[in-house]
């Protein structure tokens, strides 16, 4: 198979008490393992996919029937999303270079709260993000379902830097309905220092 369920890069529970172990189970074991099934399903169809990275077919994305979009995202969106997650209270600070392209954003506390509201807005299943732009500033986003700004073809291209998932199976468990109670405690277990890591990378 051309793709791998990426293992975890913690234990289930280190993320408590904002994102339950049993979230994590399912939400890693379950969902993440169906989109890669998925995925490879749909590469496998498609002689010109194999052997290509998943960013590469996420950049020729509106060329993809729906089984490839659809889980080419969930695959890459949950590899990453897992990557800027830390167990509450190590994930560090913003790099020195991360805060000064936060402060010229106008600051941490706006940032978060145009996240949250981005996060909270976006209609039905999706995600919020913070992306590195071609002027190399930082934009705040969202994307519908599994899609994210890496696609060719998304309103706001760029790097993603920070994500969080919004689909109800992200939170549900704990949170029921409150995606915005949700959205607010998982500031808690960003990794600052893979942030800061993605946001140089970007510049580079």
């Amino acid at each position: 198979m051309a793709f791998e369920l990426p293992p975890l890069p913690y234990d289930y529970d280190a993320l408590e008490p904002v994102i339950s172990k049993e979230t994590m189970t399912f939400h890693h074991d379950k969902h993440h393992k169906a989109y890669t099934d998925k995925l490879n399903e749909g590469v496998e169809k498609d002689a010109s996919l194999q052997g290509k990275s998943i960013e590469d077919i996420l950049g020729q994305i509106s060329s993809q029937p729906p089984l490839v979009r659809n889980n080419g995202g969930g695959y890459w969106n949950h590899d990453f999303f897992w990557k800027i997650l830390s167990k509450p209270g190590t994930g560090g600070q913003p790099s020195e270079k991360l805060q000064a392209a936060i402060d010229a954003y106008g600051g941490l506390d706006k940032l978060k709260e145009d996240f949250n509201t981005k996060g909270a807005g976006q209609f039905g299943s999706g995600w919020a993000w913070v992306i590195v732009d071609g002027s190399g500033a930082l934009k705040v986003t969202s994307t519908p379902n599994q899609d994210n700004p890496l696609m060719d073809d998304v309103a706001d291209k760029g790097t993603p830097i920070l994500g969080n998932d919004v689909w109800e199976h992200a939170y549900y468990l704990t949170y029921k309905n409150d995606r915005a109670a949700y959205l607010k405690a998982w500031w808690d277990v960003v990794n600052w220092n893979e942030v800061s890591k993605r946001f140089e990378a970007a510049g580079a």
